[in-house]
């Protein structure tokens, strides 16, 4: 599958953008377990012509993570323009519109998913920026506004017409948030529509190999994204490339093994940031692991976790975890 002139590969498997979460040291320890692409943290227009510091800081890439698309997202044209101006200064391999956030302080404002509510602005600032830069242009968002109003299957075409290389489908509507489960019929319908050319991307519970590989024998979509299946388990693209390329499962990763890559992401997450910040971004992440998913008593350890603030006392916790449960 090819985006432009970046060829995929066969059936990608791609990391999604995700505030909060899809920072370099995460971005780099998907890629090493097989994410294909990855994608940085939404970057908000506004604060980004602003110059606000903590936003230039997500444009911060490297060529270890390539091929890697930022992610932008605002509310008029001009912002957009402006701001996707200054996104190709920091050499991604693509830039990608977010109209798909859901969450109330994005979408609410008329950004992100939002934009469902205002068709004719989205394709103008699609348009707009397809034109402003060099680089191709990528679109990710959702079904349409809520239930009513599911009108990606049309939607498409549109931004299709207005030059984008891609586009990535989350099977749910703003009203659902993250409730309910990604209905990837509709996703479907767009793949098979004959007028349709450019690749198109599903996402949403992706949380399985063996429904990655339904996902593009079903739906017969050219890539697959994963996004809070990461969440303390960025193994999950070694698992889900195995099982693509031999059609087995891979053999079962032992929970220290597990346990040793959550220790690296926390290594990884303090170098990158401090020990301060890196505990406070990271420890969500743990807690959340599969690896502990049914661990029995486990709600005290779960809860130290989400406090913990320093490499120390999380790695108190881990060797407490190992002793209990694993040893």
């Amino acid at each position: 599958m090819k985006i432009a002139n970046i060829d995929l590969g066969p059936r990608p498997v791609l990391l999604a953008p995700m505030e909060d979460v899809t920072d370099p040291a995460f971005r780099l320890m998907c890629k090493r377990f097989g994410a294909d692409m990855v994608y940085t943290e939404f970057v908000s227009a506004d604060a980004l012509i602003r110059s606000v510091s903590k936003t230039e800081q997500k444009l911060n890439i490297s060529d270890e993570e390539r091929p890697v698309a930022i992610q932008i997202y605002g509310r008029d044209t001009a912002t957009m323009v402006e701001a996707a101006r200054i996104v190709e200064q920091a050499r991604p391999d693509i830039l990608d519109l977010n109209f798909g956030c859901p969450v109330k302080r994005v979408a609410g404002k008329g950004a992100g998913a939002g934009m469902l509510q205002n068709i004719p602005l989205m394709l103008e600032i699609t348009r707009s920026v397809v034109d402003a830069v060099k680089i191709p242009v990528t679109v990710k968002t959702r079904l349409g506004w809520d239930a009513d109003h599911k009108i990606i299957v049309s939607l498409a075409e549109q931004l299709q017409d207005c030059g984008i290389s891609a586009l990535t489908i989350h099977g749910r509507t703003r009203a659902q948030m993250y409730t309910g489960e990604a209905d990837w019929t509709l996703i479907g319908e767009v793949k098979k529509n004959p007028r349709m050319h450019i690749p198109i991307i599903g996402n949403g519970d992706v949380t399985t190999p063996q429904r990655a590989r339904e996902c593009f024998e079903q739906y017969g979509v050219d890539a697959i994204m994963i996004g809070r299946a990461s969440f303390g388990r960025p193994w999950i693209f070694k698992e889900v490339k195995h099982y693509l390329e031999t059609g087995e499962e891979l053999p079962a990763l032992t929970p220290q093994w597990c346990m040793d890559v959550l220790r690296q992401e926390v290594e990884d997450s303090v170098n990158l940031l401090d020990e301060r910040r890196g505990i406070l971004h990271v420890r969500r992440h743990l807690a959340a692991s599969p690896v502990f998913k049914g661990l029995p008593n486990f709600r005290d350890t779960r809860i130290a976790m989400l406090r913990a603030e320093t490499k120390e006392e999380l790695y108190l916790i881990f060797d407490d975890i190992r002793q209990r449960f694993f040893s």
